[in-house]
């Protein structure tokens, strides 16, 4: 396992599904799984309008790795990709991508699954959903 086995990206600009999940093909991968979340319109029976993250960018990029690391090693796969944005995002925009090959999808779809469950969980990324009548901050993390 190497760095050469993940690509971790923050930033504030649109995110691009097509390009992690070619990052992650390889020719012994039998599958792939790709999980893109979206901004949708309404959370706890709220409209919301738009999300806004915050990234304490040094400690999220070293614990995206982290999450990298762990994935490679408890599940058989080849390469993750694990990407996030931050700023202001509307209705249907992409805040997350994760892409991960294996040989077999059962490894591909768990090791997927423990990233985006773990990234939500430990990741220092911040989350403002904006309603229509105000504004919270929620999902602050370690």
């Amino acid at each position: 396992m190497s760095k050469r086995d993940w690509f971790i990206h923050l930033t504030s600009d649109p995110l691009d599904e097509s390009a992690c999940r070619q990052w992650v093909s390889d020719d012994s991968a039998g599958g792939i799984v790709v999980f893109v979340g979206t901004v949708r319109n309404a959370t706890s029976g709220k409209s919301v309008v738009a999300l806004e993250f915050e990234a304490y960018e040094p400690m999220a990029i070293q614990e995206m790795e982290r999450i990298a690391q762990r994935a490679l090693q408890n599940w058989p796969v080849h390469k993750i990709a694990i990407h996030h944005r931050t700023g202001k995002l509307q209705i249907g925009e992409v805040p997350v991508v994760i892409a991960v090959s294996a040989a077999h999808r059962k490894a591909a779809f768990e090791a997927c699954a423990f990233c985006i469950d773990t990234l939500k969980e430990t990741v220092p990324i911040w989350k403002k959903e904006i309603f229509e009548d105000g504004e919270v901050w929620v999902a602050a993390h370690p």
